[in-house]
C-alpha cells in the first residue's frame, strides 16, 4: 500500500499569502496514479488563483478550466494521461438548499468531446472537507484499487475483491470496510469493462452521461473514498442563513410541486398527448402503452416512497417497489429512464422498465444511452440490417438481456457498449441516418421535430444531445416561440437557457430551483457575495456563463471539433413526425438558426472562436498554449 502526504504548503492560503474568498479552499488536489512504476501515488495541493475562481466559480466551469490546464483535450480519454476532475463549488457545505452537489468533468470516451456530469450526495460535502475545491486524477493504478483520501493522506488500497461487484454491493462493502465519516464514489462492472457510457455512482445517485465511469475504470480505480474535517468560512454567515431560510421556503412552494408530487416522470403523459414522446427509436412521437407506465398509474399499483438528496428540501426522488422482488430495495423512477427503457424500446410493461432501470443502476450504465443504443439496434433488426433476431421492439426479455450483455461484455453486448454512433459505423449502410445521437451522445426524451427550439439546443450542445445543458424545451412550452417553427430569432432564447444552465451548474444548485427566482442573475450574485465576500453583479455572472460555454467550445475545438458535428441525424431533417404532420424540421432553418446562435455567441458563423474573443473573455492563456493548433484551424477554413 503506497501512501502520499498531500503537501499543505502548496495551498493558496499559504502560498504567496493570497486572500482566499469565502466558500473556497483556494487549491485543488492533484493525484497521479503510478507515474513511475505503476505502484505508487503522488498527491499535491495546487494553488488556484482567486481570479480563476471568480471567472469560473466551481462545478462545470472550474472543471473545464482544470481540463484545459491539464491539456486533456488532445488526450485519449481512456489513456493514463487523461484527467478526470471531481469539482465542488463555493456553495457546498453552506446552508443553501440543494447545494450538496459536485461535477465530474472529463473528456468523454463516448463523444471524444468535453463531458460534465453533475450529481448530489454526501460525497460533495466530504470531498470538499478534504480541504480542496477539486480533485483531479491522472495516471493508472497497476491493479484494481481504491483511491483513499483521508484529508492530507492519499493512498491506494487493493480492490480485487470488489472487482466485478455491482455499484450497490460495492457501496455496501465499502461502508462495512471503512469506519463512519467516509463517502464513496464507485463504478460498477460497466466501468470496469470500459463501457463508453458507464456511470459513477455514489449512495445510489449517478454521474450518468458521457462515460465518466469508463474513464475511472481505465485508471483501475474501483472507488474513491474521501474523509476530511476542513471547513470554509462564509463572508456573511448571518445574512447567508437568512437567505437560505427564504430559499428553502420558496423551494417548498408551487414552483416545485410537480417534483414533490410525482417527480419528473409526470412529463410522460403530457409529452405523449403532444406527440413528443420518442417511441421506437424516434419513429413515432406517441406510445400507445404510456398510461400503464405513468407515475399516476404506478403509484396506485405499487408502493412508492419519497426521498431527498443531501441538503435538499424538495424531495424529488420517487422510489417504486419491484412487485416481483419482495423486500428488495426500490427503484428511483425519473422521466429519462422511464422514456429510454420504455417507449423508446417499445416496452409498456412497468415491471420490465423498473427492472431494466435497476439493472442499469447496478451495472453502472447510463439509462439514456443504454436505451438509445438498444432501440437503435432494434430498428436495425427491424430493417434487416442487423442479424440479432432476438432483439426486437416490445420484447422485455430482450431488453433485459441486452442490458446484461452490455454490463458483462459478452456477445453482442461488446458492440452495444460502444454507443449508437460507433455501432452505426460498424453496421454501415444508411444506419447512421437514424442513429439518434449528436456528437455520439444519445438523444434524451424530447422529440426535436415537435420541440424545435430544443432541436437547436441539442444540435449545438458542447456535450452532445443534452437536455441538462440546454433548457430550450422551456421556450418551446412557452408563448415565446412556436415549437413547430424554428426561426433564427429563437437562437437568442436558446442561448438564454444555456447561459442560465451554465451558471447553475457552476454554482452548483439544482435546476429544479430555477422556478423560484424572479431575477436569477441578481439573486445568484447576492448568494455568491454572501458566501465569498465578492461584490459581483448580475452582469458579471452573465459574462461568467458566456466564458464557461466558450471555454467548453474551445476544449472541443482543441479535441478536433468541426462544424458538421453541430446538427441532428438525417431522420429529424425534412422528414415529418408520423403522429404530427406539422412537426417537420427544415434542414435549412436549422442551419440558419445554428449560424445565428454562433454569431450571437461572438463566434464565427461556422462556430470557430477567434483570438480576440478568447482575449475578451479572459481565455487567452489557453489560446497561447494551443497557438499552433489555432493557426492550423484558421488556415484550414480559408
Amino acid at each position: 500500500m503506497q501512501k502520499e502526504q498531500a503537501d499543505p504548503n502548496t495551498t493558496a492560503s499559504t502560498s504567496g499569502h493570497r486572500h482566499v474568498p469565502g466558500g473556497y479552499h483556494g487549491n485543488y488536489l492533484s493525484v497521479n496514479l503510478g507515474p513511475d512504476d505503476q505502484t505508487s501515488v503522488t498527491a499535491q495541493r495546487v494553488s488556484i488563483d482567486p481570479s480563476v475562481l471568480r471567472r469560473f466559480l466551481g462545478g462545470s466551469g472550474l472543471g473545464t478550466w482544470l481540463l484545459l490546464e491539464h491539456g486533456s483535450a488532445t488526450c485519449d480519454p481512456l489513456s493514463p494521461a487523461a484527467a478526470i476532475a471531481f469539482v465542488f463549488s463555493p456553495l457546498v457545505g453552506s446552508p443553501l438548499t440543494t447545494s450538496a452537489k459536485f461535477a465530474v468533468v472529463s473528456k468523454s470516451p463516448l463523444t471524444d468531446r468535453i463531458n460534465d456530469s453533475l450529481a448530489s450526495s454526501g460525497f460533495a460535502i466530504a470531498g470538499k472537507s478534504v480541504g480542496c475545491d477539486a480533485l483531479v486524477v491522472t495516471g493508472q493504478a497497476a491493479s484494481p484499487s481504491i483511491l483513499v483520501i483521508d484529508q492530507d493522506e492519499v493512498r491506494l488500497e487493493p480492490a480485487e475483491s470488489l472487482w466485478g461487484a455491482t455499484c450497490s454491493d460495492t457501496q455496501r462493502q465499502l461502508t462495512e470496510r471503512f469506519s463512519s465519516g467516509w463517502q464513496f464514489a464507485v463504478i460498477g462492472p460497466a466501468g470496469e469493462r470500459l463501457v463508453r457510457y458507464a456511470t459513477i455512482s455514489h449512495d445510489g445517485r449517478h454521474a450518468g452521461r458521457g462515460g465518466s465511469g469508463a474513464v475511472l475504470g481505465a485508471k483501475n480505480i474501483k472507488a474513491i473514498a474521501v474523509r476530511g474535517t476542513k471547513t470554509c468560512q462564509w463572508a456573511a454567515p448571518g445574512d447567508l442563513l437568512q437567505l437560505a431560510k427564504a430559499m428553502s421556503k420558496k423551494s417548498m412552494g408551487s414552483a416545485t410541486d410537480k417534483y414533490r408530487e410525482l417527480g419528473t416522470a409526470t412529463n410522460l403523459l403530457l409529452f405523449n398527448r403532444l406527440n413528443t414522446l420518442p417511441t421506437r427509436n424516434f419513429q413515432q412521437g406517441y406510445f400507445e402503452g404510456a398510461a400503464a407506465l405513468s407515475p399516476e398509474s404506478m403509484s396506485i399499483a405499487r408502493k412508492r416512497t419519497r426521498a431527498y438528496c443531501a441538503a435538499c428540501t424538495i424531495g424529488c426522488e420517487h422510489i417504486y417497489a419491484l412487485s416481483d422482488q419482495e423486500g428488495a430495495d426500490g427503484v428511483r423512477l425519473e422521466y429519462e429512464n422511464l422514456f429510454a427503457l420504455g417507449p423508446l424500446c417499445g416496452i409498456g410493461d412497468p415491471d420490465v422498465v423498473l427492472n431494466a432501470s435497476r439493472r442499469c443502476d447496478d451495472m453502472g450504465i447510463d439509462t439514456i444511452s443504454a436505451g438509445g443504443t438498444i432501440a437503435f439496434a432494434m430498428e436495425c433488426v427491424q430493417r434487416g440490417q442487423l442479424d440479432q433476431p432476438w432483439l426486437r421492439f416490445g420484447d422485455g426479455v430482450a431488453l433485459l438481456k441486452a442490458i446484461e450483455l452490455i454490463g458483462t461484455g459478452e456477445g453482442f453486448g461488446r458492440e452495444l457498449a460502444q454507443g449508437s454512433r460507433r455501432l452505426a459505423k460498424s453496421i454501415g449502410g444508411d444506419s447512421i441516418r437514424f442513429a439518434a445521437q449528436v456528437k455520439g451522445l444519445e438523444l434524451p426524451g424530447y422529440e426535436p421535430r415537435s420541440l424545435q427550439t430544443m432541436a437547436l439546443g441539442l444540435a449545438v450542445g458542447t456535450r452532445g444531445a443534452d437536455h441538462n445543458r440546454s433548457g430550450a424545451y422551456e421556450v418551446d412550452f412557452s408563448a415565446r416561440a412556436d415549437r413547430h417553427d424554428l426561426v433564427p430569432a429563437t437562437a437568442a432564447l436558446a442561448i438564454e437557457t444555456e447561459d442560465k444552465a451554465a451558471l447553475i451548474d457552476s454554482l452548483i444548485l439544482c435546476k429544479f430551483l430555477r422556478g423560484i427566482f424572479t431575477d436569477f442573475y441578481g439573486e445568484a450574485a447576492e448568494m455568491l457575495n454572501l458566501v465569498t465576500g465578492w461584490e459581483t453583479t448580475a452582469d458579471e455572472l452573465q459574462c461568467v456563463s458566456r466564458r464557461i460555454i466558450t471555454a467548453k467550445k474551445w476544449f472541443n475545438i482543441l479535441a478536433g471539433w468541426t462544424p458538421d458535428e453541430d446538427t441532428l441525424p438525417a431522420r429529424f431533417l425534412n422528414q415529418p413526425l408520423p403522429d404530427d404532420p406539422a412537426a417537420q424540421l427544415d434542414k435549412q432553418q436549422l442551419s440558419a438558426s445554428i449560424r445565428m446562435y454562433n454569431e450571437q455567441r461572438g463566434w464565427s458563423p461556422e462556430g470557430w472562436i477567434d483570438r480576440q474573443h478568447l482575449e475578451d473573455l479572459g481565455l487567452a492563456c489557453f489560446d497561447r498554449r494551443a497557438m499552433g493548433f489555432e493557426v492550423a484551424c484558421v488556415s484550414s477554413r480559408r
